[in-house]
């Protein structure tokens, strides 16, 4: 995608719209849709508005961590960045903030490690140059949360400007890279399963929405390209979910299987009792 046109919002009502968006980030409490005025109308408002609250947790010390992303369809992008505060790693437990029902809402997903700078450049990358730079790939749980009371009333617009849903991220071990190389293991498909400490068991067989793993990956780097923002050493990328959102209770512990790619368990934690 070429660059993104200017937005018409001018720059004081993107940076309301981003101060309001930020401060029920940090604190979790999700409110009505942003004021007429506020809303974005089209992706570059969207990405704007969604850009100044990553320049103002910037200044908060909490930088860009990840980015999350999917293949582009005819008139909406998938990308949102993950900020470094919202970053978990295996073995810990998983904070996150729940749903209104109490649960967490996770995504089964692929991290790409970046382990080399990919800086703004003015010839697209190749395929061969981003898997260059690139580092382990874990498996990992997407964390939702939308900064919206009523999600279903927000559009498209709206849920971009907010990061599309992303609360964070959680770590899990590394998958054998050099099989993944090599094809030996299947990234597109695979049996999941997720057990939990009540006695639930779910068996579902994930698939990649993009079918390759990487084609959001390879996208999103020359999408941000040219928008002038670069991906650094020691960033992840997520690239969509194998099994839409999974519903899963707190304070048990969960396991997961990602097929023959490896599994991990997991007790999410109510974020909001340490607040």
């Amino acid at each position: 995608m070429p660059q993104l046109a200017n937005p018409t919002l001018n720059q004081s009502l993107i940076h309301a719209a981003a101060n309001e968006l930020a401060q029920r980030r940090t604190t979790g409490n999700a409110g009505e849709r942003l004021a007429p005025a506020l809303r974005p109308h089209n992706v570059a408002q969207a990405f704007a508005i969604q850009q100044a609250v990553a320049h103002l947790y910037q200044k908060a010390n909490n930088p860009i961590a990840g980015w999350k992303c999917l293949l582009p369809s005819a008139d909406k992008i998938v990308v949102a960045p993950i900020y470094q505060q919202d970053v978990y790693r295996h073995p810990s437990n998983c904070p996150l903030y729940p749903s209104a029902a109490g649960t967490a809402r996770v995504e089964p997903e692929l991290a790409f490690e970046i382990a080399k700078d990919l800086p703004p450049n003015s010839q697209a990358y190749s395929q061969a140059q981003i898997d260059s730079a690139l580092g382990h790939t874990h498996l990992a749980l997407e964390l939702i949360n939308s900064r919206y009371q009523n999600p279903s009333e927000a559009n498209y617009f709206d849920a971009l400007a907010d990061g599309l849903v992303n609360q964070g991220l959680w770590l899990g071990p590394c998958i054998d890279t050099d099989n993944l190389e090599a094809e030996k293991i299947d990234t597109h498909q695979f049996e999941l399963s997720v057990k939990v400490e009540n006695g639930e068991h779910r068996q579902i067989l994930a698939t990649h929405p993009n079918g390759l793993a990487k084609a959001g990956l390879y996208w999103l780097v020359n999408f941000l390209s040219a928008q002038g923002i670069g991906l650094k050493r020691g960033q992840y990328v997520i690239t969509g979910s194998y099994a839409g959102v999974l519903e899963l209770p707190l304070a048990q512990r969960c396991q997961l299987q990602y097929g023959s790619l490896g599994g991990f368990e997991v007790e999410f934690v109510d974020k909001s009792s340490s607040r």
